[in-house]
């Protein structure tokens, strides 16, 4: 078995491959990364590894002769290397996973994906292709819960071109590249680690801080919210990625109707945490169009004097948390994969580990 990560450095590629290596694979896996060396890229990849505090033992183990020198931009240039034909099955982690205008958005999402995908369909011992989607392919104005499915929206059913782009790239390689044994898992919110709260990193967490802080937001009080922790999506990937035999090539990695947690219970536990009264009653649902006018309000009461930022992730964030989406989770269970911890269980956690830091740092994992 050669397993070929992509976006090993990244959020979710790291922890699935900590979670790969405690499972005594870090022999088997080898790596595409960007870099100008295999040595700074195995540096990359430590670095990346130590946020999930995977054991120095452990991390030895990785050597400089795993790496594939490349990226995605470039398939070409890294698509003789004979790693490639040895490789029995690929977790394709890598994007670029920004909700702006990054330009290289659709060059690496979709070009770069469906160039690689067809690359390693040729690769004579491939037993699986696990591309890393994203729940929100669905588009906007679908009804909740969402099942999976490969009928695709129109972009203009799109929040952002990220989610247009993923959904593009499943698109392709699902119908254009018969010959892949192709799988795609579909992550919902990805927050916070179960066990290491905030500490590999502040994505997305800092919006549920800053609702609370705000006490208003464009979802109502008890909405559910389909939020899953990072170390439960890595083990739900090596489940995919490994398991001999799947029922279907399409599922959701979610909250799910069983396992979400409303805002209302959400801020009980957060206000716990941080020692202070739950926002309860008080809180209020906004509309887009209030965001303007309440925009002063929001930089007095957050301390954030980028007017811009705190606008278009106000905007942003509150347009996809007002289409209250529960992504049904069903066919992952029913593969043997046990439900996640609800974002409740562990939200102490994320609270503890960002005491004491600025909300404005705490967005910049997102808007880097």
């Amino acid at each position: 078995m050669k397993i070929l990560i992509t976006g090993a450095t990244g959020f979710l590629g790291g922890a699935t491959t900590a979670a790969l290596a405690e499972d005594g694979l870090a022999s088997k896996l080898q790596f595409l990364i960007r870099a100008k060396s295999q040595a700074e890229a195995l540096v990359r990849l430590k670095e990346s590894l130590a946020r999930f505090e995977l054991s120095p033992a452990l991390m030895d183990e990785f050597t400089a002769g795993q790496v594939i020198l490349g990226d995605l931009g470039d398939v070409d240039a890294f698509a003789e290397n004979p790693l490639l034909d040895a490789t029995t099955h690929v977790l394709n982690c890598a994007a670029v996973a920004s909700f702006g205008d990054h330009p290289g958005i659709w060059p690496i999402n979709v070009v770069g994906t469906v160039a690689f995908a067809r690359r390693m369909a040729k690769a004579p011992k491939l037993q699986r292709f696990l591309h890393v989607g994203t729940a929100m392919a669905c588009g906007a104005g679908k009804v909740s819960p969402i099942h999976e499915s490969w009928d695709f929206a129109s972009a203009d059913k799109h929040l952002v071109l990220y989610t247009a782009s993923k959904a593009e790239a499943e698109r392709q390689m699902h119908e254009e590249i018969p010959g892949l044994p192709l799988v795609v898992a579909r992550p919902s919110i990805v927050v916070g680690h179960s066990r290491l709260g905030c500490g590999p990193s502040t994505s997305i967490f800092w919006v549920f801080r800053m609702v609370q802080d705000l006490a208003c937001f464009m979802f109502a009080l008890d909405d559910g919210i389909d939020v899953i922790p990072v170390d439960y999506c890595a083990r739900a990937l090596k489940f995919l990625l490994l398991r001999e035999s799947l029922s279907t090539n399409l599922y959701h990695i979610s909250a799910g109707v069983t396992s979400n947690a409303s805002f209302r219970h959400l801020d009980i536990a957060m206000a716990k945490a941080r020692g202070i009264s739950p926002v309860g009653e008080s809180y209020r649902q906004i509309k887009d169009s209030d965001i303007p006018s309440l925009i002063p309000e929001f930089q007095k009461r957050l301390g954030i004097r980028n007017r811009r930022l705190l606008s278009q992730a106000t905007k942003l964030y509150g347009g996809f948390s007002s289409l209250s989406y529960l992504f049904d989770n069903s066919q992952l269970m029913n593969e043997g994969m046990p439900p996640p911890p609800r974002f409740t269980d562990y939200v102490g956690l994320c609270i503890q580990s960002t005491e004491g830091m600025p909300l404005l740092e705490q967005m910049m994992d997102d808007f880097k």
